[in-house]
């Protein structure tokens, strides 16, 4: 990147009728990052505090809560203090560093997601080695895996985004990701590209491997009438989740590829909007509410919190 002395200021997409409703996307984008903080840190809490859910499976649920969480931190803050300040701009530092969040954290869920499948994979199919294979040693082991994999691509990523010269200051998105600083350069994207694509073989063979674990879970719940029910009970939100990042994963892509001008404004925000909104908000939901253990804490601890707080409160007026 050519030597500056200076911040450089990137210009980032202004939503239509920012001016009439500037106000009211603030709201709904400041009410939809508490509830993903409020449902996600709930979860997690639970599943820390249960010792009855301290299993592989709930110890990597809490870690795809944990990214949900890191991954909507790096836009909701930026996206809101554009909105209260009217001011859709970023310095190409924070931009860098946001798209290093955002990028990490897309990741990151695909790992997690490979090592639940491989969890599910081997307490239906396995179920007699489940606990000599899922030792505490190898759940350390999966869950460094499924953080230190996803980060070390994104830093290499965001090195070479960042590395290269620019002479394009704005960037046609509602916030900054990796092939939109890329395009910022008018020098060959070549290397960028190389390495894109290492990453999208990578993490495609990460996709084959879950798709064929959930091939040979299902032929295993033919024969079980229990390993349908394990199925049905801790599989099919794994599935769902799945599903729904993936579409995600293809709308993203879809929009930088497509670029600007192919596809109406109102469907390339939603495009780019579909991966950092959906999945932290999809994941603790369809979990939570499908897994009955979870389930059931998180009602207890909820009824709980309330009952004390009524407490407190009947306290203090007496």
């Amino acid at each position: 990147m050519e030597n500056m002395s200076y911040p450089v200021i990137l210009t980032l997409m202004v939503p239509k009728e920012t001016k009439s409703y500037r106000h009211v996307y603030f709201i709904c984008f400041l009410a939809l990052y508490l509830f993903i903080l409020s449902i996600n840190i709930l979860l997690v809490g639970v599943i820390f505090m249960e010792k009855a859910l301290h299993e592989p499976m709930y110890i990597f649920l809490s870690h795809l809560c944990i990214n949900g969480v890191y991954g909507a931190t790096g836009f909701y803050p930026k996206m809101l203090s554009d909105l209260i300040l009217d001011s859709y701009v970023i310095s190409f530092h924070m931009c860098a560093l946001q798209t290093y969040v955002i990028y990490s954290a897309l990741l990151s869920e695909i790992t997690i997601l490979t090592v639940m499948s491989y969890d599910r994979y081997v307490a239906i199919c396995k179920p007699l080695d489940y606990h000599s294979k899922l030792t505490k040693n190898t759940c350390v082991k999966l869950i460094l895996f499924s953080w230190i994999v996803p980060n070390f691509f994104g830093v290499i990523a965001a090195l070479l985004a960042n590395l290269r010269s620019i002479c394009k200051y704005h960037i046609d998105k509602l916030y900054c990701d990796n092939w939109s600083i890329v395009k910022l350069s008018c020098v060959s994207s070549f290397v960028n590209n190389v390495f894109g694509y290492a990453i999208a073989v990578t993490f495609v063979c990460f996709i084959v491997f879950i798709i064929v674990s959930y091939v040979k879970l299902i032929s295993a719940c033919k024969a079980s009438l229990e390993n349908r029910r394990k199925f049905w009970q801790t599989c099919l939100p794994h599935l769902f989740t799945l599903i729904n990042f993936t579409f995600a994963f293809l709308f993203d892509f879809m929009y930088n590829r497509y670029g600007a001008n192919d596809i109406p404004e109102s469907l390339r925000n939603f495009l780019a909007l579909e991966l950092v909104i959906v999945p932290p908000v999809f994941s603790p939901l369809i979990y939570g509410l499908n897994i009955r253990a979870v389930r059931k804490r998180v009602f207890i601890s909820c009824v709980a919190a309330r009952e004390n707080v009524s407490q407190k409160v009947h306290n203090l007026i007496m």
